[in-house]
């Protein structure tokens, strides 16, 4: 089957991905736990394949200890450089794209892949990844910035994007307008007055600033008024606290989809 796909920049470090992979711990688990096969796709793993040594470790420690991790490039020359960190049959390596080489995961993890693509394709790139999962599989398909300090991510399944994740490093961020430079590849254009996605970030931004009496606490504590503020706006946030603490903010698709 040839891939399908173009070869990307490959561009990655160690931790890039630390957010998302946390994340899809947390929130995706309960899917991994129940599937009858726990495989998961780290699509388009880069340059190295040191993101899906991580993913394979931390959802063994995490999730289910027999998950299985397959790293997918389109670049034969990434792949056989990465065969050397295989640990089959918990991690390896194989050539393939959006059609997956075959394979039917229960879990996919596409990172900075769509954002070297044009706007128009990411509807049919996601439709060509969940429609090869599994039943109840799930497509994470977002964009971080080089050292993994500003991300965001959807969550799709067979019926389309789910949620939106929005994620920061707190002791780093200056202000949620950053998040814009990292949204994925659907919104990034989209950050324009008139859309959902503008005045997400416009809401965010403006409750931080509101939320500058807490700074003296800590970013932390600063990140935590900031998503009240927004929920309290009207804004259907999602999660607890304990997520928010960690710098994140998940809503409903609907919430942000282009008009």
């Amino acid at each position: 089957m040839k891939p399908l796909g173009v070869v990307t920049r490959g561009t990655t470090n160690p931790n890039r991905l630390r957010r998302v992979d946390n994340w899809i711990v947390e929130t995706c688990g309960d899917a991994l736990r129940s599937a009858a096969d726990p495989l998961v796709v780290d699509l388009g793993y880069g340059a190295t394949p040191v993101t899906a040594v991580e993913l394979r470790a931390r959802l063994a420690a995490g999730v289910r200890a027999d998950v299985r991790v397959v790293g997918l490039e389109i670049d034969p020359v990434r792949v056989a450089a990465a065969q050397p960190a295989a640990d089959p049959p918990g991690l390896t390596f194989a050539r393939g794209g959006f059609e997956l080489a075959g394979l039917r995961p229960a879990l996919v993890r596409a990172f900075n892949v769509l954002r070297q693509y044009d706007e128009g394709e990411v509807a049919g790139a996601w439709r060509t990844v969940t429609d090869r999962l599994a039943p109840g599989g799930l497509l994470v398909e977002g964009t971080c910035d080089e050292l993994g300090r500003l991300g965001s991510w959807v969550l799709l399944d067979a019926a389309g994007p789910r949620t939106l994740t929005l994620a920061a490093r707190l002791t780093t961020l200056e202000s949620p307008a950053q998040l814009a430079e990292r949204l994925p590849k659907a919104l990034i254009h989209r950050n324009v007055p008139g859309e959902r996605i503008h005045d997400l970030i416009r809401a965010l931004d403006d409750a931080w600033q509101a939320a500058a009496g807490f700074a003296p606490f800590g970013p932390r504590h600063r990140w935590l008024e900031t998503v009240r503020a927004v929920r309290s706006a009207g804004w259907p946030v999602l999660d607890r606290p304990r997520r928010w603490r960690h710098g994140e903010l998940t809503i409903p698709w609907p919430a942000v989809t282009p008009t």
